[in-house]
């Protein structure tokens, strides 16, 4: 879960009352949050670099306070106090409007076709006359970074650009480049730099080093312009230092630039539904206009209502509660869910306001619905039903086989079910198309290509890391592989198989051959053509000249890869 850090005074000058640590606790734990820590500034560095380094840090108190992951409009201490002040019934959720410009035309990002091989996608919005002072300022720049780390997935799904718009002009361009013709001052930074020479620049620095393998291997990176030129940023690594924002910046203008749409609209609407109420005109955003390679133009930001129905039945059914279709409406309106009984006193209508990006099915509704009516509100039951745990008979049979075999004197190995194709294939002298493998459509390295489809690549590989082992080497392992399979809903099936080798200077077939025996003699399997096991040899086989026969009918604790020496 993400931790939001806030100054414990501002918070209760914002909510407009004091709390005790205890009664503050409480207060998060109604709304479904966690105050994990109360601490300071200088308690931080103290603990983790020491008294010396905490020396003239502030004592302000901070508290740190657990929030939903998907929760993305509580990350930032705007977004808390407006969500807890409308919990409280202090006041009503905010309505939040797109405006268009009161005397030009719309701002205008253009995107060229030279970005579908990096970052296809960008939305932009203006906060037109904010007021910032210095907290709104540190709560600004903390949610991108909140943002960044959590639903932009480190930026590799969006990276946002903040702008003072008064230091810029448009039309924007969204483009991309070969790293040699960037040029620009990075933020921050005394002078200018090619792409290239920043990539080296920032190898070294330990904050934006973790990005650079987003775009760093790319032919072009992307680039955002200005009319006249200059260079607002080079998504997602670093924003120009021409038109960086400040405590006197009045006009920002916020471009998000992605690989995924749809999360760049809900990372736009959230960064601007947060500090819009700092503007001259309280939660208006001024759109900007995109332009689409194709010449398709759309107006950002979203800010999209929709509407969704369900019933007080299914909320109290779900919940375990008995409350009226009025007090779940109002239940639901205290966390920021506008909702109206309809017509007929049954079903209840539910706006979702563009801050509650979480909400994507009547299961996310009726949670909130219990968050508000209180968790230990809610009366204890005895189950409806009763179940008695039980474990599968062919992981109960896999487990009593594992003790048998260690019995024997052979170690259980566990290796991994993601291997090469040249692990199961070319290293075992087969075709990979005979082989009935499951491939792994982008895989990270080379060795996790495909689900494994035997285990005794594993169990070779495992000797051959344990060569300086003394001899001999007895392995097995027990678990599952995967096919494909036509027949089944998603293509492919497990198989649970039984693996063992025997490693050592001299051959030992009769090591194997015992602990077969063994295991059918535990599996109640007697030799023979018929319904029992036997052996015989096998052409082509390219570890053994032998290959054990076990019967079709022995079903799924059926042992079919045996052995090999």
């Amino acid at each position: 879960m993400p931790t939001v850090s806030v100054k414990r005074d501002l918070l209760f000058h914002a909510l407009g009352r004091t709390y005790t640590d205890e009664e503050f606790d409480e207060l998060c734990f109604e709304f479904g949050l966690e105050l994990d820590e109360i601490t300071s500034e200088k308690d931080i560095i103290s603990r983790e670099q020491g008294d010396t380094k905490a020396e003239g840090a502030s004592d302000v108190i901070l508290y740190k306070i657990d929030v939903p992951a998907n929760r993305y409009d509580l990350l930032c201490l705007e977004g808390l106090v407006r969500g807890l002040q409308v919990f409280k019934q202090k006041m009503e959720a905010p309505r939040y409007r797109r405006v268009s410009p009161a005397s030009s035309e719309p701002q205008r990002l253009v995107i060229t076709k030279e970005t579908t091989a990096v970052r296809p996608h960008a939305v932009a919005a203006v906060l037109r006359n904010i007021t910032f002072t210095q907290e709104r300022y540190d709560s600004f720049i903390e949610l991108q970074e909140k943002l960044h780390q959590n639903v932009c997935r480190k930026r590799t799904l969006v990276a946002i650009g903040t702008h003072d718009l008064d230091t810029i002009s448009g039309p924007f361009t969204y483009t991309a480049k070969p790293p040699g013709d960037i040029r620009f001052k990075p933020l921050n930074q005394a002078k200018e730099y090619t792409a290239q020479e920043l990539m080296s620049l920032y190898k070294t620095d330990s904050h934006l080093r973790h990005y650079l393998h987003i775009i760093e291997d790319e032919a072009v990176y992307p680039v955002i312009y200005d009319s006249n030129g200059i260079v607002l940023s080079m998504p997602p690594i670093i924003n120009g230092d021409h038109s960086k924002i400040s405590l006197n910046t009045k006009n920002v203008f916020i471009e998000c630039t992605a690989t995924d749409l749809t999360k760049a609209k809900i990372v736009l609407d959230m960064m601007v539904t947060m500090f819009c109420e700092y503007c001259e005109e309280p939660f208006t955003v001024e759109e900007a206009e995109v332009v689409y390679p194709d010449g398709r133009t759309c107006q950002y930001p979203e800010l999209a209502y929709r509407k969704e129905t369900l019933s007080a039945d299914f909320i109290n059914r779900k919940v375990g509660i008995s409350e009226s279709t009025e007090h779940i409406a109002q239940l639901l309106t205290k966390m920021c869910l506008r909702s109206e009984v309809m017509s007929d006193g049954e079903q209840i209508e539910v706006e979702i306001p563009p801050t509650r990006s979480d909400v994507i099915h009547a299961c996310d509704i009726m949670e909130d619905a219990a968050m508000a009516y209180g968790f230990n509100n809610i009366p204890r039951t005895t189950p409806r039903t009763y179940t008695i745990a039980n474990q599968l008979p062919l992981n109960k049979l896999s487990e009593l086989l594992r003790q048998d075999l260690a019995a024997a004197g052979f170690t259980e190995a566990l290796t991994f079910a993601l291997c090469s194709q040249e692990d199961i294939a070319d290293k075992l002298l087969k075709n990979i198309s005979e082989t009935r493998a499951c491939r792994i459509s982008n895989p990270k390295t080379a060795e996790f290509q495909v689900a494994r489809t035997t285990l005794l690549s594993g169990l070779l590989k495992t000797v051959a890391a344990n060569r300086k082992m003394p001899l001999p080497l007895r392995l097995f392992e027990i678990s599952d592989v995967v096919l494909k399979d036509e027949s089944k809903d998603v293509g492919a099936r497990n198989n649970r198989r039984l693996c063992a080798v025997y490693y050592n200077k001299s051959p030992g077939f009769e090591v194997i051959h015992g602990l077969m025996d063994r295991v059918m003699q535990l599996l109640e399997i007697k030799p023979g053509q018929g319904n029992g096991y036997h052996i015989q040899a096998a052409d082509g086989f390219q570890f053994s000249p032998w290959c054990f026969q076990l019967p079709c009918q022995t079903g799924p604790t059926s042992l079919p890869s045996g052995a090999a020496v």
